[in-house]
């Protein structure tokens, strides 16, 4: 066999590589991505077994995609889901700093938070499902405009970007931690926890969960259509070549 034998050889085997991908694509990406957004819940359940190393390893590396603060974290195999800064301060002497407030933990009694937050859960978690869904109707669903993605993740850069700017006043400190704005054009009509904090199922809690769910889903709608359109083309020139 001569070297161009060989170098056709190479190159058959790579177009059908290629070809195995653009018609599997989306298996691929599913089972990548719902590694990923399942690992973080895997760092507290390690905590809890003892096994530490890899536990920290799992929150070392999801910190480079979000803040960890424990506020704004769920826990796991302690008495609440959720818990408050004052509740937090009891057992960690790291302040409201947020570089030190985000290496919390948690403890054998309080549980152990997951790897990322709230509103990370409900964001990746979101493109998950909206991938998983779109598998089922890949071949009839379009992408949607830029102008309903723009619309989807609107709610999310305003709730986002509100936060950011309630903590210069400090963590825990600000506008959006004690509400009392919306407690004013709702007349205080609603429980007194439902304002403040970000306890689970208070309002800093719902509206993270849903902007984050709206734009992890209008992000999937908006993605996978067109790199489905883009894999289909790859496909059928690689069946030409190949037939």
């Amino acid at each position: 066999m001569n070297v161009t034998d060989l170098a056709r050889r190479d190159t058959s085997r790579a177009q059908r590589a290629v070809l195995w991908f653009s018609r599997h694509w989306l298996a691929v990406f599913n089972i990548a991505w719902g590694i990923f957004v399942i690992l973080p819940w895997f760092a507290p359940v390690l905590m809890r077994a003892g096994l530490t190393g890899p536990a920290k390893g799992i929150y070392f590396a999801y910190s480079f995609v979000c803040h960890q603060l424990p506020e704004r974290s769920y826990f796991l195999f302690g008495s609440q889901a959720t818990y408050p800064l004052a509740d937090i301060h009891r057992v960690w002497s790291g302040g409201n700093n947020p570089l030190a407030l985000r290496q919390f933990i948690g403890t054998a009694e309080m549980g152990y938070k997951v790897a990322w937050s709230d509103r990370m859960v409900s964001l990746y978690t979101g493109v998950w499902f909206g991938s998983l869904v779109f598998a089922l109707v890949r071949r009839r669903l379009k992408p949607i405009s830029l102008l309903t993605y723009a619309l989807l993740a609107l709610p999310m850069a305003i709730d986002g970007t509100s936060h950011l700017i309630s903590d210069l006043w400090g963590i825990g400190q600000g506008f959006r931690d004690s509400n009392e704005w919306l407690a004013a054009l709702t007349r205080h009509t609603l429980p007194a926890w439902f304002y403040s904090g970000d306890a689970l199922g208070s309002f800093n809690s719902w509206l993270r969960l849903l902007t984050g769910l709206l734009f992890g889903l209008g992000t999937a709608w908006l993605l996978l259509p067109y790199l489905e359109q883009s894999f289909a083309q790859v496909r059928e020139e690689l069946e030409r070549r190949l037939a």
